[in-house]
């Protein structure tokens, strides 16, 4: 856990930093939007990254106008783009790796290729 996914702050106080109000956060996180974290009394619990969200949410629909249907949408899609860059980012560590392994002639293969393709699964493809 980092330490902006630490939870911090209870809905007061980040209602108050928001200048919100608590009912507000409670719709939110009831139509999906945010997802605090809860205590064993179930009390919610607001990290920074939390925090970030919520502003990030006003942002879009105070100052933009986004209604909460786009405002979903949006936040989705952040969310996608995140978790794709955190993928590409392991891929091409991976690679730069491999390729390291293979520019060193101690640690050479059988000569691999960086991607298997088991010729079973690969059918032609039909012409238009």
């Amino acid at each position: 856990m980092s330490d902006k996914s630490k939870p911090l702050y209870m809905i007061g106080v980040v209602a108050e930093m928001l200048k919100l109000h608590p009912q507000t956060l409670r719709m939110y996180e009831k139509k999906g939007l945010i997802r605090p974290s809860r205590t064993v009394g179930k009390t919610r619990m607001y990290s920074a990254e939390d925090v970030e969200d919520v502003a990030r949410l006003v942002r879009l629909t105070r100052d933009l106008g986004v209604n909460l249907a786009g405002v979903e949408i949006i936040l989705k899609m952040r969310r996608r783009m995140t978790a794709m860059q955190q993928q590409l980012e392991e891929l091409s560590r991976y690679v730069r790796t491999d390729l390291a392994q293979a520019r060193d002639p101690a640690a050479r293969g059988t000569g691999e290729a960086l991607v298997r393709a088991a010729a079973s699964h690969l059918s032609p493809l039909e012409p238009f």
